[in-house]
């Protein structure tokens, strides 16, 4: 499983990057980096949290 994200939707809101700052953060200009693209399947309802939690819902898992 994959985490993707729309950055044409992305506002770089950074609540996913404080919800899980070890697969999401914010470069140098504040736009949203993926840190780490393959889901561990022990954090895959974790990730779909996080994924939910997003205000402009630009983030996705690709199953």
């Amino acid at each position: 499983m994959r985490i993707k994200a729309d950055f044409d939707l992305c506002e770089s809101n950074a609540i996913c990057v404080g919800m899980a700052p070890d697969i999401f953060d914010l470069d140098d200009d504040d736009y949203l980096v993926i840190l780490q693209e393959e889901v561990p399947a022990e954090r895959v309802e974790e990730l779909r949290q996080v994924v939910a939690s997003c205000p402009k819902s630009a983030l996705s898992l690709d199953e």
